[in-house]
């Protein structure tokens, strides 16, 4: 299998790098090939702007949305976007592995996605009428493909419980899960977090990669979170609201997961 693992970490000597580096040996000893984008190492550009197409007039009106569809559609995206798309089309799997800072990905890897998931591409793909919403949650340019985040925390375990006072570490990785993962079509898979990571030793360390090994052995068997698929049913459309008789006890992020 080809898995493609995005990471966002500027130390590589740390944890993160550590477990990188365990990752892809792990993952390759057991034949399958491996790509890494390594955002800091290749001087990622975050920040999603007029440049990110090739040809386009300095004068006018700068529109996220447009420009990127236009750049998509016509072979005008920036290099750098346009390889990490193939590289997201070449594999069977992707791993996004970051350190949680303030309760979401750093800015480097957000800006990966908001350049790399362009319109058309990622999304405001497919059929919008009464009867189906686009291509996406469940369907779209990356169904069939598998996606796992890798994040290290510095919290304790407990403070991302169901009764943490971070919150419970499902809700603030709902987002990353359901909105950029589940969106354009990936299976994703539950999340491999770490906690409490300064007080890494060696002996956490080896029970920590030897449960990670296990995670890895397991990508193509692990059962990915059940998320409700948009255009299977389950929800009203053009509104995108449950049915009423779909888990009528429910709210919130937990409803859109059956």
């Amino acid at each position: 299998m080809k898995v493609l693992l995005v990471y966002a970490h500027p130390e590589p000597r740390s944890l993160n790098g550590s477990l990188k580096d365990f990752s892809v040996e792990r993952l390759e000893s057991a034949g399958h090939v491996v790509q890494v984008s390594d955002l800091y190492a290749m001087k990622w550009k975050a920040s999603l702007d007029a440049n990110d197409s090739i040809e386009r007039s300095d004068n006018a009106r700068f529109d996220p949305s447009a420009d990127s569809k236009h750049a998509f559609e016509s072979g005008l995206q920036s290099e750098d976007i346009a390889r990490e798309q193939q590289k997201l089309l070449w594999a069977d799997a992707v791993i996004l592995q970051f350190p949680l800072w303030w309760f979401s990905m750093p800015a480097i890897l957000k800006g990966w996605v908001e350049r790399v998931f362009a319109y058309g591409f990622a999304y405001g793909v497919g059929e919008h009428s009464d009867t189906r919403w686009g291509d996406r949650y469940g369907d779209g340019t990356l169904a069939g493909k598998r996606a796992m985040l890798l994040v290290t925390a510095g919290g304790w375990e407990s403070h991302y419980g169901s009764r943490g006072i971070n919150g419970p570490i499902d809700d603030i990785l709902f987002p990353i899960h359901h909105g950029i993962l589940y969106y354009p079509g990936f299976d994703v898979l539950p999340p491999f977090v770490i906690y409490r990571t300064s007080r890494m030793d060696e002996t956490r360390y080896a029970d920590t990669c030897e449960a990670l090994a296990n995670r890895l052995d397991s990508l193509w068997t692990t059962t990915p979170i059940r998320f409700r698929p948009q255009n299977a049913g389950a929800y009203e459309i053009p509104a995108l609201t449950l049915r009423a008789d779909i888990a009528p006890e429910q709210s919130g992020f937990a409803a859109h997961i059956g």
